[in-house]
């Protein structure tokens, strides 16, 4: 995909034009402005190191022909490596500055709230529900995001019938917003004693944590139970009533904490998951008209959409939105899931080119 330049030439005279204001002591005086720019700047930065790095690589690129082109023969072989080199980085750097020349979604920034729930498969699926967990822990270590568990339904093989956690950190959202649908692995479960190998389900959601102000909830909608926190087996946490359990009567939705042992902070938790699901469920709502007729190429989000399968006899990971397949399956469960997810940004980048 061509890369427009008048557009990349307005981000670097723009960004020419703040580093010179913020130089300005007027401008330096005046906090609020500067803190603005500086932001601005900030926003700007990795998209102008890009487009140098693009630019860069076409000049040498030009340069290495007009050397080939001459006849110089000694330089022949070092033009030849020059040019294979500049087109390369080229490429790379457009695929990049294709990503991030694409509108942001105003919620990439934000942190989630995931929701992992086992499916088709019984015992097997609520283990894999655990492994993706820990694949999603694996990630977010990585990156320097931090995970904290909300609720869970934990079975006695160490598996989750559904866990709920927050993530949190910088653009969350932007790298785990399409993790959302069904994830399907196919191996040998550990119950199963004939050798052979079982397709399970698990069902993953990812929505952008709400900001309260963005929501209004009438306390006389809510009913809140409050009851003992236990674990797997029945085994006591503690033993006083912290666990909370918020029902919002208008829409049905349930959401409960037993992660604290504090009752206040639990509240917080599951009113903060609430907001996040009435938010999302708005936003939905609204998108689907919006969106009545079309369908983004790396998939609508939906839970009940089939994303990606696992294979351990294979060792492979396959993405069925964009039909990449990864022999990879153990580094990928060990949480590298950059190579799936820059994949699924560059399509999704393409695809909103292509609508616009």
């Amino acid at each position: 995909m061509a890369i427009d330049r008048s557009k990349t030439d307005k981000i670097k005279a723009r960004y020419d034009e703040i580093t010179t204001a913020l130089s300005d002591p007027t401008v330096a005086g005046d906090r609020a402005q500067y803190l603005r720019l500086s932001k601005e700047l900030a926003d700007l930065e990795d998209t102008v190191a890009v487009i140098n790095k693009y630019e860069g690589a076409l000049k040498n690129e030009a340069e290495a022909l007009e050397i080939l082109n001459s006849g110089d023969e000694d330089l022949k072989g070092l033009a030849a490596e020059e040019l294979s080199d500049a087109k390369k980085t080229a490429e790379e750097a457009e695929k990049e500055l294709n990503v991030l020349l694409t509108p942001k979604d105003p919620r990439d920034e934000r942190s989630v709230i995931m929701e992992i729930r086992a499916g088709t498969g019984g015992d097997e699926s609520a283990l894999f529900a655990a492994d993706l967990l820990k694949m999603y822990m694996g990630y977010a270590a990585r990156k320097g995001f931090t995970v904290s568990e909300i609720d869970s339904n934990p079975t006695e093989l160490g598996g989750y019938k559904e866990i709920t956690v927050e993530i949190e950190g910088n653009k969350v959202y932007s790298r785990l917003k399409f993790e959302s649908g069904v994830h399907r692995v196919q191996r040998v479960p550990v119950t199963e004693s004939g050798g052979r190998i079982h397709t399970s389900a698990v069902t993953v959601a990812v929505l952008p944590k709400a900001d309260p102000a963005e929501v209004t909830i009438n306390p006389n909608d809510l009913k809140i139970d409050r009851y003992r926190a236990s674990g797997a087996g029945g085994q006591h946490i503690n033993k006083t009533d912290s666990a909370i359990r918020i029902t919002h009567l208008p829409t049905g939705i349930v959401v409960q904490c037993q992660d604290e042992r504090s009752q206040i902070k639990n509240k917080d938790k599951a009113m903060a998951v609430l907001q996040t699901k009435l938010w999302d469920m708005a936003r939905q709502s609204q998108a689907d008209q919006i969106n009545s007729d079309r369908k983004s190429q790396v998939g609508s989000g939906d839970r009940s959409e089939r994303i990606r399968t696992y294979n351990y006899h294979q060792g492979r990971v396959t993405d069925h939105r964009i039909g990449l397949t990864l022999y990879k399956l153990n580094d990928i469960l060990a949480g590298d899931l950059d190579e799936i997810i820059d994949a699924l940004t560059l399509a999704a980048a393409a695809d909103s080119a292509e609508e616009n």
